[in-house]
């Protein structure tokens, strides 16, 4: 079984690896000594090389035998939404008709695709890290790849589309809570499609989709799966990829069936209180304002229930709360910060995410994970834009050492 297994494995790897290095069947064949209905027989799975051809194979794509024979992964890739923040600091937010002052102004990379990969990298920049998306050929578009690349993430993944403007962000946020609204213009992410990422090319061991709701093509109908993103997931892993979904928080009609339908094919949904409780309809707070951590669980239980592979991750201002797939329940109050530290919350929810991705990766316990992720919003809260703020894994650990955790 094991050796039917590692002949798939062969068959989808010379397949990957032949186009990741831009090769054609025939160019591969030229290389080998070998006709191109041999490589073709390779790839279908209706021949395999033998051992001396695989060596060749091995060196010619600049990986191990093992890794040619049992495809291993490594990394994180985020796709997703790239777009660039105006960040703009005001004093309050106006009456309709009124003016209020700008006091300061930024340009910041923003989107799920930036925010949160510019983080693991400073995280940790010995993470092999890719970025999937598409821009606009303009100004913007090729300022948010070039901060992607600085930070030492591949960018190949990220397509050009010349008739359309990279997504931006015009970000009004209260320079005394650093409570933040969006006026957004989707711009190239409107026309980011599954069809624009080719799997068997992927060499990553875990896949991030962000944002549910902001990817038209992605939440687009489909009438096997419910959305295009849930069959692309479903296809992500079938190619042995660990998938993970965030969420905007836009609470329009198909908010709800959108995120079910992409359950079932993710093995970590992570998402904050008022996203995931707008799926069961439970209330996250009550009259007050006073969490009500009842409800986050039951809404974890039902998103749980349909499907998810690993754990659901709900995150909050007050605490971060997982529920595994064994059915163990872990909450974890936030970092208990002084006065004065928070700067911004434009990317906390991403930095959050990052955390958690880069918790998952390494084999840390579900505490471990909220406790991490914690500490990374934390980072980014003491910067007015997306992803200024975060430190290294290092940082990251003494700064929860530093102020704790609050309670619940």
């Amino acid at each position: 079984m094991e050796d039917r297994k590692n002949d798939i494995h062969i068959s989808r790897n010379i397949a990957r690896l032949r186009r990741k290095m831009g090769l054609t069947q025939t160019e591969l064949a030229e290389r080998l000594y070998v006709s191109n209905k041999t490589v073709s027989k390779w790839e279908r799975g209706a021949g395999y090389p033998e051992t001396p051809q695989l060596v060749r194979l091995a060196d010619l794509f600049g990986v191990t035998l093992d890794t040619l024979i049992r495809g291993e992964k490594s990394g994180i890739a985020v796709a997703g939404n790239i777009l660039t923040d105006e960040v703009k600091i005001i004093e309050s937010f106006p009456e309709k008709g009124m003016l209020v002052n700008i006091t300061a102004m930024s340009r910041a990379v923003g989107g799920s695709v930036p925010n949160t990969l510019i983080s693991l990298a400073k995280i940790d920049p010995t993470l092999p890290l890719s970025a999937l998306g598409k821009r606009g050929d303009d100004e913007g578009g090729r300022y948010a790849q070039s901060e992607l690349q600085r930070c030492g993430v591949d960018t190949t993944g990220i397509l050009v589309d010349p008739t359309v403007p990279t997504g931006f962000s015009d970000v009004m946020t209260l320079c005394d809570t650093g409570e933040r609204t969006f006026f957004h213009n989707r711009g190239a992410n409107a026309k980011f499609i599954p069809e624009d990422i080719k799997l068997a090319t992927l060499n990553c061991r875990m896949l991030h989709v962000a944002y549910i709701h902001l990817l038209d093509g992605f939440d687009a109908p489909d009438p096997a799966y419910g959305t295009t993103l849930a069959r692309f997931l479903k296809a992500a892993r079938e190619e042995g990829i660990l998938t993970s979904i965030d969420v905007v928080s836009s609470l329009n009609e198909q908010f709800a069936e959108r995120i079910i339908a992409a359950l079932p094919y993710t093995d970590n949904a992570i998402m904050n209180e008022i996203e995931a409780c707008g799926v069961t309809g439970l209330a996250p707070r009550d009259g007050d304002g006073k969490l009500l951590t009842t409800n986050i669980r039951a809404t974890m239980e039902a998103l749980m229930s349909h499907g998810v592979g690993q754990r659901v991750i709900v995150h909050c201002p007050e605490a971060g709360f997982c529920l595994s797939a064994d059915g163990a329940f872990t909450e974890v109050p936030s970092l208990k910060l002084p006065a004065g530290y928070i700067k911004g919350t434009v990317g906390a929810g991403d930095s959050f995410a990052a955390g958690c991705l880069y918790g998952i990766y390494n084999g840390f316990t579900d505490a471990e994970i909220l406790e991490f992720a914690s500490g990374a919003a934390a980072c980014n809260l003491a910067a007015e834009d997306s992803v200024s703020g975060m430190r290294d894994a290092g940082y990251v650990r003494e700064l929860i050492g530093t102020y704790g955790k609050g309670s619940l």
